[in-house]
């Protein structure tokens, strides 16, 4: 059984940082590609970061430059490091593990985290 349990989410104002961390059951971590996704009040889920298995990253247009994804193998744990935020970065984060082909999905239960002033 794998298990995406993501934790780090909370409020802050604007310009300030969170660090987001996603804990991976199982033994799929070291092969899936991680992602980081996030889903505002009445907007559709968007990804914001992955990376692959061999660390290639990848970010959403909006938060590059301003959002870190790295990843410990050694800690199954996938981390998404958020400087520099604003009001618009207000979501649900959401981590989300990937097979190399698609084939299979698994996602956490989403942490908030709000910007405001």
């Amino acid at each position: 059984q794998v298990q995406l349990v993501e934790s780090g989410g909370n409020s802050v104002q604007p310009g300030g940082s969170l660090r987001l961390s996603c804990v991976v059951s199982g033994s799929i971590f070291k092969i899936y590609v991680m992602g980081w996704h996030r889903q505002a009040l009445g907007k559709q889920r968007e990804q914001v970061a992955r990376i692959s298995s061999n660390g290639v990253t990848n970010y959403a247009d909006s938060v590059k430059g301003r959002f870190s994804i790295t990843k410990d193998d050694a800690k199954n744990t996938v981390y998404l490091q958020m400087d520099s935020l604003e009001p618009e970065d207000t979501a649900v984060y959401y981590c989300k593990a990937e097979s190399p082909l698609g084939l299979y999905e698994y996602w956490g239960q989403g942490t908030q985290v709000t910007v405001s002033s």
